[in-house]
């Protein structure tokens, strides 16, 4: 039996903090330089929360955006689906948080973990809800401040991250009336075995402390291309989609080297590909909807285009999901 209901994604929104880490500040920080980090990442620059900005307060303004945006408030939205890493708390769930903050008082809030995968995650979650007419109106969002469990003296990792938020509205639209607009499908995948190529080496139940951002790069690169290649193969064909027909690809921006990589595997022109990570860096599970709100605003996304997003985060996680505006 087809779905009854359709998710369509009515606004995007997106929050970056203000202040931005230059490479020539960082390498003041830890035995780096510009040219080194560009060289290898292609980033440039990322924003880092000021003291006190916690998550929810970056996850509540994207949303705040992306309510404006779909020109809907607070007593429309029936789940709040928040994709972090970095909570303000153990519990309650951020998502929560940002509910109140909102003024949603209504529906249920909850978080997603799967790091940089987060986003997808959280969108598949929500379309699911809306598919079965259990959620009229999500609000999705991915939002992180990695900064605060980076070991600013690994260069390895710190010149990598930085802070942000962005959110989506999804709209429950009946099928017929969607017609082509909307998700089309999602792919997600995980593989316990390789957790310690990225993980934080801390946590409540294991050492009672937050912990620092590990990472593998060269074997996380490794398995990056290779598995986002798959998720969008997978996504493409559940949908009956030609990949050589998606308007706009919305990568997670982990690297420069990566998202050239996996486009062309794919035959991806670079033309089609939306890129923030020399500006943000790797925003984790908020890199996705920030390229997407940037992409939006700027008037490259239009109503009708096809939008491929993926990702891939430790876990390791990855997956992909396909959406006409």
């Amino acid at each position: 039996m087809s779905d009854a209901f359709r998710s369509v994604i009515a606004g995007v929104g997106g929050y970056l903090p203000e202040r931005v880490l230059g490479n020539d500040e960082l390498s003041l920080m830890v035995d780096t330089s510009d040219e080194w980090i560009r060289d290898r990442t292609g980033i440039r620059e990322r924003h880092v929360a000021a003291d006190g900005e916690t998550t929810s307060a970056m996850a509540a303004e994207a949303g705040k955006r992306a309510l404006a945006a779909a020109g809907v408030g607070p007593e429309d939205i029936d789940l709040i689906v928040v994709a972090t890493a970095t909570p303000d708390m153990t519990f309650p769930a951020t998502a929560a948080i940002v509910q109140a903050k909102l003024g949603v008082t209504r529906g249920a809030a909850f978080d997603i973990q799967a790091v940089c995968t987060g986003f997808v995650y959280a969108l598949s979650t929500a379309d699911n809800f809306i598919a079965r007419g259990q959620s009229k109106a999500a609000l999705v969002i991915g939002a992180e401040t990695f900064s605060r469990i980076l070991d600013w003296s690994d260069r390895s990792t710190c010149v990598l991250f930085g802070d942000g938020a962005g959110a989506v509205v999804l709209k429950g639209v009946p099928t017929a009336e969607a017609g082509e607009r909307g998700v089309l499908g999602s792919y997600l995948r995980s593989d316990g075995r390789y957790v310690d190529l990225l993980y934080v080496d801390g946590g409540p139940s294991s050492t009672k402390t937050v912990g620092h951002l590990r990472m593998v790069g060269n074997q996380v690169f490794r398995h990056a291309v290779r598995n986002i290649a798959e998720a969008i193969e997978r996504v493409a064909e559940g949908a009956s989609v030609d990949i050589a027909d998606v308007d706009w690809f919305v990568p997670h921006q982990a690297n420069q080297r990566i998202l050239e990589a996996v486009a062309k595997r794919l035959g991806i022109d670079e033309s089609k590909v939306v890129t923030t990570v020399s500006r943000h860096g790797n925003t984790s599970a908020a890199s996705v909807p920030l390229a997407l709100d940037e992409a939006v605003r700027d008037g490259r996304i239009k109503s009708g285009d096809l939008v491929l997003m993926e990702a891939m985060g430790g876990g390791l996680t990855w997956g992909a999901a396909l959406a006409r505006f």
